[in-house]
């Protein structure tokens, strides 16, 4: 598969790219504003032939305005963060803790099933708008740090002229794009390895557009057969991701993505389509633990080099993605507003849904970059030592982790407020949901 590479000390793949933060996820049914009407009896006139006044019609209620479902927000938060963690510290259990790729695919079929209501081209055309100008912006900068340090497409090995046309995926992500394995100098301030690093989390925005392009066709078909929908995914990558059929090259690579994460997308339509809900929540539960069952015992015979790690091994991604996407929408609360503790995370919810293009895009790169200014701590004089060297070696991994989040942070603010031009809204600095006075 094109994910689950390495950066930093660890081994490892949206944001989902997700919408933006002004468009609501489900309508609410209207409802009364303030105090029940009661209609008061009209009065009689002195004449005693004229008839009564008629009581005037209920007022109709005030349509409520939709409003965002927070705990799909909460999700696409938590996938995020398990993205940034799984890729410094390489952790292969935290693709069976939390598989945030079917997570984030899921919201995203979701979402796009709610879309759907108006014409598909127009629904098409939005969401690929909404993705690309972010991306061109990454590709911008990480293309131009390429060359500069010396790459040139069509010397590749693997790459020649058909290397130019290649480039064209940093631009509509249809295909892989491509990118030196080692550029620069391995004394540089990153690694030689940083492209591969930087590149390697656009294997989703290409699915995600492949997923996008094929919705109507989808949604069509699973209003049709709901189930037979959901489950040919899985099917798909019983014999594209074991081996029975061999589909060479990154075409390959492209459709079993497309198969392991397919069931998730069509169960964003289950839940939108209010399918789940029918379903005794016993079932769905039992069913989908059985699911996930067969998937763990599948990577168990069949793990690899990082061991757990489910991204190697597609057959038990998808599996246990699927039934553990099924339990979250079925047990879904739809919350209007974080309840309880949770509630004082909002503005980090907000924020992270606002702009979870550019931390899905950015983070492995800013992962890399925490490296050289950590190495600029050896250089304090009271560094000079060999205990406080062990001291900085031993938590190492852990100043990463800290430095990580104040850059995207940074890059947030530097090329966030692309994702709302992209939008066609207007451009903000730091969109955590809080009011303008």
């Amino acid at each position: 598969m094109t994910h689950g590479y390495t950066t930093g000390t660890g081994t490892g793949t949206s944001p989902e790219p997700a919408g933006p933060y002004g468009s609501p996820y489900a309508g609410e049914p209207n409802g009364a504003a303030g105090v029940p009407y009661h209609p008061v009896p009209g009065q009689r006139t002195t004449e005693p032939a004229a008839q009564a006044e008629p009581a005037p019609a209920p007022a109709t209620p005030a349509a409520k305005k939709p409003g965002r479902d927070r705990y799909l927000d909460l999700l696409r938060s938590i996938a995020l963060v398990r993205v940034v963690v799984y890729h410094l510290f390489g952790w292969a259990w935290l693709s069976v803790l939390f598989p945030s790729m079917g997570v984030m695919f899921a919201l995203a079929g979701s979402l796009m099933a709610r879309s759907l209501k108006r014409p598909a081209m127009g629904v098409i055309r939005g969401r690929v708008r909404r993705l690309l100008p972010p991306m061109w912006a990454f590709a911008a900068v990480v293309l131009t740090m390429m060359f500069v340090n010396g790459w040139n497409p069509t010397k590749d090995p693997e790459g020649g002229a058909w290397g130019l046309i290649e480039l064209f995926n940093y631009i509509v992500p249809i295909g892989a794009p491509p990118y030196p394995w080692h550029v620069g100098s391995p004394s540089g301030l990153l690694e030689d390895t940083w492209a591969v690093q930087a590149a390697g989390p656009l294997w989703y925005l290409r699915a995600y557009l492949w997923f996008v392009i094929a919705s109507p066709l989808l949604l069509w078909l699973f209003r049709k057969a709901p189930w037979p929908t959901m489950l040919a995914p899985l099917g798909l990558t019983a014999i594209v991701g074991t081996g029975v059929v061999t589909i060479p090259g990154e075409t390959g690579l492209a459709i079993t993505d497309f198969a392991v994460y397919g069931g998730c997308w069509v169960l964003g339509f289950a839940h939108h389509e209010g399918l789940l809900k029918q379903i005794p929540r016993y079932v769905s539960v039992s069913c989908a633990s059985l699911v996930m069952a067969f998937g763990l015992w599948w990577a168990s015979n069949h793990l690899g080099p990082d061991g757990w790690d489910l991204n190697d091994i597609p057959l038990a991604q998808a599996t246990w993605s699927f039934g553990f996407v099924v339990i979250l929408l079925q047990y879904s609360p739809s919350w209007q507003e974080l309840p309880g503790r949770l509630a004082k995370w909002d503005k980090l919810i907000t924020l992270s849904n606002n702009r979870a293009v550019t931390i899905y895009l950015w983070h492995n790169l800013l992962i890399m970059a925490t490296v050289p200014i950590i190495d600029l701590a050896y250089r304090l004089p009271f560094m000079q030592n060999e205990r406080a060297m062990n001291a900085l070696d031993g938590a190492y991994t852990i100043w990463m982790f800290a430095l990580v989040w104040p850059l995207i942070g940074l890059m947030v603010l530097a090329v966030g407020w692309v994702e709302d031009l992209a939008a066609k809204r207007k451009p903000r600095l730091w969109p955590n949901g809080t009011k303008r006075s």
